[in-house]
């Protein structure tokens, strides 16, 4: 569903997780690198040069290795578990994972998540959805800065900022500068 801001670790964001035929969502702490890594292909944002999980996709793809799916099997003292499922054309690999790096990862492969049905009972969030900020559903903004921050600039400057964000990598920043572009798009459309 998109990346929040942590309410309950400072620093840290939250990887919010929907059913995909259904209402329940759990929510799962990451820090700030894994959070950039994951909206970046929520954003569809191409950095100049590949960061980890595209490197892993590009690896991958060259020794004809598919990324089947992704698991979420444990829940331990509010850490989960992940396992990535691979596929060399001959054999299966279950390979451990952080589960911010194997939702990463399925976003890169197009694949599924699954989660085990006991997990989702236990860590799913009980408000609406529209209850949940979230920085990656391109209405609020970046990991980092709102987007009424550039609503002054002109669309030259917009483009000139997105550019050199890109550039010198700093993801978050573009990610917000770009919700300024659609938001503007969207005005007047």
């Amino acid at each position: 569903m998109g990346i929040s801001y942590s309410q309950t670790q400072s620093g840290a964001y939250a990887l919010l997780l929907i059913e995909e035929d259904g209402e329940r969502r759990i929510p799962i702490i990451i820090g700030g690198f894994e959070a950039q890594a994951i909206v970046l292909k929520l954003e569809n944002l191409e950095p100049p040069r590949p960061i980890t999980h595209d490197l892993i996709k590009k690896i991958a793809d060259q020794f004809d290795i598919k990324v089947t799916e992704v698991m979420i099997y444990k829940l331990e003292e509010g850490v989960f578990y992940s396992k990535i499922v691979c596929n060399n054309g001959e054999k299966e690999y279950s390979i451990d994972s952080r589960t911010s790096d194997a939702v990463a990862i399925a976003l890169r492969f197009g694949c599924p998540i699954y989660i085990d049905n006991d997990i989702l009972e236990k860590a799913q969030l009980t408000n609406t959805p529209s209850d949940v900020d979230l920085v990656s559903s391109g209405e609020s903004g970046s990991l980092n800065e709102p987007s009424s921050k550039y609503s002054s600039l002109s669309d030259d400057e917009l483009y000139k900022l997105i550019d050199d964000a890109v550039k010198t990598e700093d993801y978050e920043r573009a990610a917000s500068i770009r919700d300024e572009i659609e938001k503007r798009k969207k005005k007047n459309e």
